[in-house]
């Protein structure tokens, strides 16, 4: 998606470690209007009709998630990295390693708010390495529910992770690809 690339260039930063610094318009100052045409982007490329939710991990990609939610008429679910007192009840979990935190977190989701009967299309901001998404496949998995695919805005094309779901058939689609980073410059899928 041309428009969420050239704001990415205009934009993004290049940390160390190829991190990519976006926080500016996706993950922690938000252009919801920008982030409205990410989900009318995602809409042409999943069944938004089957839905019955929205999944992603708390907490950079709930914007997102959010106004993807809102767009397609049904609820957000978050995936939590700590139990609270306010969940009651069973649980489905997940164990994951994150890539932005280098550390071991659980997903976790209360068996209330997610059934077998659920159509669950993830929304999130980033895909590196494709854990994190794991985690929330098999969150939907415990559940018997059906995914309907994954929506990423910016995937590292360079670390894998979405090749990871596009080789084992997961309906899969990444708005901007970044396939390398050369000397602090990003360099997006098919400019090559």
């Amino acid at each position: 998606m041309q428009l969420l690339i050239d704001r990415i260039r205009a934009e993004g930063k290049v940390l160390p470690g190829d991190i990519i610094k976006v926080d500016g318009f996706l993950n922690h100052r938000v252009d919801t209007a920008l982030l409205s045409q990410l989900a009318d982007e995602f809409a042409k490329h999943f069944p938004i009709d089957k839905l019955t939710m929205v999944l992603t991990a708390e907490a950079s990609g709930i914007a997102l998630a959010t106004i993807c939610a809102e767009k397609y008429g049904v609820p957000l679910l978050f995936a939590k990295k700590a139990k609270s007192d306010n969940i009651e009840g069973g649980l489905y979990q997940s164990d994951v390693f994150s890539y932005t935190y280098k550390k071991k977190v659980t997903y976790i989701i209360s068996q209330e708010w997610l059934h077998a009967d659920d159509h669950v299309l993830i929304i999130d901001d980033f895909m590196a390495k494709g854990n994190a998404m794991q985690g929330l496949v098999d969150l939907v998995n415990a559940a018997g529910a059906t995914l309907e695919g994954i929506g990423i805005a910016i995937e590292k094309g360079f670390q894998e992770g979405g090749d990871r779901f596009r080789n084992i058939g997961v309906p899969y689609h990444a708005l901007a690809v970044i396939d390398k980073v050369e000397d602090g410059k990003l360099i997006f899928r098919g400019e090559e």
